[in-house]
């Protein structure tokens, strides 16, 4: 394929062939700064761009969250979605109108180039256990809604967030590691971007009453600052299923995750076939609305359903009103039952869901939930068969080391006052990183955290009595 380039305001005029890589994902930059491929030198185009991509004998184009946008045949198109190319598509990126021709290639020309080929992983492959840390920088901020922001963020320095240093997988969290006021505070956020789209990160941010860090982030998280960032987290996700039928159920904020699936199903997976139902208070409270009725129109095996709780009387609103009930999902999803489903939102929210699709005989083993809030699947509660000692010892065999816990403290707290390393991550029994394997003795917790008898969570568990952990 040929690229010819126009300027009209200054009627240069520059042309490059492009010599894919067969039977692999290549790809051209094209932008403003020199490490581009396809260098455009004018100030309305950005640094980097767009990316056209050359996969399975086809070739597409993606508009990389540039700031003045592109057009394809006067066509404006959504940054980070991928738009086929066809022989005699004209792009308009800036003062340029670039043209893609059919060409006979000829591989001793000097005019031709070859298209970098991606040398990334896949999510679905295995990575070693990443301990670095991540310093990101604040590219775009997207208002969402009134009170939900998306933080599009670039690595420093930059790398693609798809590769051995940061490969994730949909649904999965990270933890950012901030200051405020002086102390340093770390808290998980789901990943609302997807692997596929790889040159930046983004979080879905919802200012919330009494929120440290969501607040915080709302009101002084600009575009350039940085922050660190932890390697993802979290087993949310379903490329531990073959099933390509889903059923993804969200309110609130609970729909990054699901979005970040979402996408990457839609831009990697063409038979996957998925329900996605959507609570919000009112219209103006639905996050990615656009992107998301823009997908079910695009998309035919993704079917789009909203209901508004909250919505007023006279509104417009043609769609479902009031809480997700057993009428409307099986109106929505007759075929619930075959489905897997993958659920997020507040702890209300996911309580009455749970509890709802018991009682409607839906296989629980196929039943997933983010597990950020509060609320735990209920379990029976252990009574310790003697009351917790004023001092307890905790025996880790690995190391070969002990440590006296106090009454009040967690198992984890105990070892680090003693200099003993343990690992960890968001000191919330959330993530799951600092989980070790319980040889004997018991522990207590102040809630149901959902872990196997056999493991200990050691941020948030008390020893009860002697306790043996394998660490």
């Amino acid at each position: 394929m040929k690229i010819t380039a126009f300027n009209y305001i200054k009627g240069s005029l520059q042309e490059k062939s492009i010599v894919p890589i067969e039977n692999s994902l290549s790809w051209c930059l094209i932008g403003r700064h020199p490490n581009c491929d396809f260098i455009l030198n004018s100030p309305e185009v950005s640094r980097v761009h767009g990316i056209i991509l050359y996969q399975e004998k086809a070739y597409y184009y993606i508009d990389l969250a540039s700031t003045d946008g592109s057009r394809i045949n006067n066509q404006a198109l959504i940054v980070n979605q991928i738009f086929p190319l066809q022989f005699g598509d004209i792009i308009r990126i800036g003062d340029f109108f670039v043209l893609f021709e059919s060409e006979e290639i000829n591989l001793e020309s000097n005019d031709q180039f070859f298209v970098n080929q991606e040398t990334t992983i896949t999510p679905t492959e295995k990575l070693p256990y990443q301990q670095q840390e991540l310093i990101v920088k604040c590219s775009q901020i997207i208002q969402e809604t009134d009170d939900v922001k998306t933080f599009r963020l670039i690595a420093e320095p930059p790398i693609l967030f798809n590769d051995v240093s940061f490969n994730y997988k949909p649904g999965q969290f990270v933890m950012l590691n901030l200051e405020i006021n002086g102390q340093q505070i770390k808290r998980p956020y789901s990943i609302s971007s997807t692997p596929s789209r790889p040159y930046n990160l983004e979080i879905t941010v919802k200012r919330i009453s009494d929120g440290l860090v969501s607040n915080w982030l709302q009101d002084n998280f600009q575009i350039g600052n940085k922050i660190k960032i932890s390697p993802p987290m979290g087993d949310f996700n379903y490329f531990d299923n073959s099933q390509k039928k889903l059923l993804f159920i969200s309110a609130g904020s609970g729909i990054t995750p699901l979005m970040s699936m979402s996408r990457w199903l839609c831009d990697t997976t063409p038979d996957f076939s998925v329900i996605f139902i959507y609570s919000a208070r009112t219209q103006k409270d639905i996050i990615f609305r656009e992107e998301l009725e823009f997908m079910a129109l695009r998309y035919t095996n993704f079917q789009l359903a909203i209901t508004l709780t909250r919505e007023e009387f006279n509104s417009t609103w043609s769609g479902y009103k009031g809480r997700l009930n057993e009428k409307m999902l099986l109106e929505i999803a007759p075929d619930f039952q075959q489905r897997i489903a993958y659920v997020c939102g507040s702890e209300d929210f996911l309580k009455s869901l749970h509890t709802m699709l018991q009682e409607l005989n839906f296989p629980m083993h196929n039943y997933h939930q983010e597990n950020f809030g509060s609320f735990k699947i209920d379990r029976p509660v252990v009574i310790p068969s003697q009351p917790s000692q004023e001092n307890t010892v905790v025996v880790f065999t690995k190391s070969k080391q002990q440590v006296i816990c106090h009454a009040d403290e967690t198992i984890l707290k105990a070892a680090h006052r003693e200099a003993i390393k343990l690992p960890y991550g968001c000191q919330m029994g959330v993530c799951g990183q600092c989980k070790l394997r319980k040889i004997s003795g018991e522990v207590n917790y102040e809630q149901d955290f959902g872990c196997e008898e056999d493991y200990v969570l050691t941020c948030v568990a008390k020893a009860n009595g002697s306790v043996v952990i394998e660490g």
